[in-house]
């Protein structure tokens, strides 16, 4: 009896005991997780201006005017019977906005130099020839895609939409015993191009474009009536039908404010989302 009791005694205390140990058992506190590193891409924005210098071919894209015969003037429609124009050179200026790095917009204003004209018109008597030469302020707002960078080259292309002041000087028309002027015509008309090319990273704020432009322009009057030097009424006016203009343009961007750190890829930053606290239960 005496053992069973001590038996029981000592049965006891080992379960009392027991969780007063198992609380002095240290537990460690489990680490958190660093969170995973993700990059982003930095954005280049900024405003930026820019000069080109150019030379461009316009094609004249024909031309009409009005004639007169029979002893009472009786006004018809005549055309030319072909038109050349020369090629000329252009500078040019703006200012843009560039969103992102592969997105970016400005205005433009390009003043094309003299460009000469050489035609001729003729009828069932006459072949005459007819010079002159006109220049232009072309306006325009654009539009680019930047389609990367690779190797400090990021080709782009782009679309504008604006106006164009064309002037034409005087046309001398001649043929034998005639030497008539007609004065030349200002006026405004619509205007559009297309774009291609690429730009190369000087530093981060300097760039040089290279690039070609197609600039459509649309007709207008191009001289006045004139009075022939041969006694009577001489044919006029005359109006032409715009122009197709091929230009191959180069020049300088430069870009204000932090521009690219790199001449290269598109920068990219390390981005460390916030902690999160472990949660115990």
């Amino acid at each position: 009896m005496l053992n069973f009791s001590k038996c029981g005694l000592a049965a006891l205390f080992a379960a009392t005991a027991m969780p007063a140990f198992a609380a002095d058992i240290y537990e460690p506190v489990p680490e958190p997780t660093p969170p995973q590193v993700v990059y982003q891409e930095v954005s280049t924005g900024g405003w930026y201006l820019r000069g080109d210098l150019d030379y461009h071919w316009s094609k004249f894209r024909g031309g009409d005017y009005i004639t007169y015969g029979g002893a009472v003037p009786i006004p018809g429609t005549n055309s030319f019977d072909f038109g050349k124009l020369k090629g000329a050179m252009s500078l040019g200026a703006g200012v843009g906005y560039q969103v992102n790095n592969y997105f970016r917009t400005d205005l433009t204003a390009d003043y094309w130099f003299k460009s000469d004209f050489n035609g001729q018109t003729s009828d069932l008597v006459t072949v005459s020839t007819d010079t002159s030469s006109y220049s232009a302020l072309l306006l325009l707002a654009n539009a680019y895609v930047d389609l990367g960078t690779y190797n400090r080259i990021t080709p782009y292309v782009g679309a504008g939409i604006g106006g164009a002041r064309v002037k034409w000087d005087d046309l001398r028309n001649q043929f034998p015993g005639v030497d008539d002027r007609h004065k030349g015509v200002a006026s405004w008309r619509f205007a559009y191009a297309l774009m291609a090319g690429a730009s190369y990273c000087l530093t981060k704020n300097l760039h040089f474009d290279a690039g070609y432009r197609f600039t459509r322009i649309d007709g207008g009057r191009m001289f006045e009536y004139a009075d022939s030097s041969a006694g009577g009424p001489g044919a006029g006016p005359g109006f032409d039908r715009g122009f197709n203009v091929h230009e191959v343009r180069g020049g300088l961007r430069y870009q204000f404010g932090a521009g690219k750190a790199e001449c290269g890829e598109p920068e990219m930053v390390a981005y460390e989302p916030p902690a999160v606290e472990p949660v115990y239960k």
